[in-house]
């Protein structure tokens, strides 16, 4: 994070990663991905028990810089942006998106202005998403030639469906915030100036909350797309049984046969 492109801070033990490159509406270069992999890194400490994304401006993420692929094209040839992209790809997959999903600790993202491409795909990772009211979804490869990545293809189809999925990166059309609502893309809209207030306080409220076991049902979720019933139905029981062992169970359930609020510590 040292070229402050992306911006990480700790507030009520929410970790706030924020993608700061205004000018250019937040286009990720391959440095901004290395920094956000150290962001999303830094949230794996103890005292991050949940994480909140978001950009500044007027964009969310305009996707991957194409000025700096012109640019690479021009100096290193096809090769050269053969190598460039599968080098920003591959760590975009394996510090970004596969770190996000791996985050034992719920994601809320706020999305507060156009989220596009490699954009658009990072807010699929989330697991909670917040969208302004003039947040704005578009897919974008196909307007380049390019096509899909950041996870897109695995979990926009989860979300939406695979025929709505492919109309999506067909059409390449810029999708509203309600739309996004309607078709299953975000879990709410806000108002423009009430996003990161609302974003903020469900990753506060979450953050209170038993931590472990939001991020083990997450994996339970994100495993299930390749497993049987029963071998799903045999995680639930190992997950359940484990559940006992941790101090928020322990006081989970002391808390209800007390009639009190729980007062849980993610441990």
């Amino acid at each position: 994070m040292a070229n402050g492109n992306i911006k990480f801070e700790k507030m009520d033990d929410v970790g706030i990663i924020t993608l700061d490159r205004p000018e250019s509406r937040n286009s990720l270069t391959p440095d901004m991905v290395d920094e956000m992999g150290e962001a999303i890194e830094a949230c794996k400490r103890n005292d991050v028990r949940s994480v909140l994304l978001n950009g500044t401006g007027a964009a969310f993420c305009s996707g991957a810089d194409v000025k700096m692929f012109v640019e690479v094209l021009d100096n290193g040839g096809p090769e050269g942006l053969h190598q460039h992209i599968s080098t920003m790809a591959d760590a975009l997959h394996t510090k970004v998106v596969l770190g996000l999903r791996r985050l034992e600790k719920p994601v809320v993202a706020a999305i507060n202005g156009v989220a596009a491409g490699a954009g658009f795909s990072l807010t699929l990772g989330c697991d909670i998403r917040y969208a302004a009211q003039s947040a704005r979804f578009l897919m974008a490869y196909a307007n380049i030639g390019a096509t899909a990545d950041g996870g897109s293809t695995y979990l926009l189809p989860r979300l939406v469906g695979s025929g709505r999925a492919m109309e999506i990166y067909l059409a390449s059309q810029p999708i509203s915030a309600q739309m996004a609502l309607d078709m299953g893309l975000v879990n709410q809209v806000v108002e423009d100036e009430h996003l990161f207030r609302h974003a903020m306080e469900t990753a506060v409220r979450l953050a209170q909350g038993p931590t472990l076991a939001y991020g083990k049902v997450k994996a339970l979720f994100d495993q299930s797309w390749d497993k049987d019933i029963e071998t799903q139905l045999n995680a639930e029981t190992e997950a359940l049984a484990n559940s006992g062992l941790t101090a928020d169970f322990q006081e989970g359930i002391k808390a209800f046969a007390e009639r009190r609020q729980a007062r849980f510590q993610g441990k």
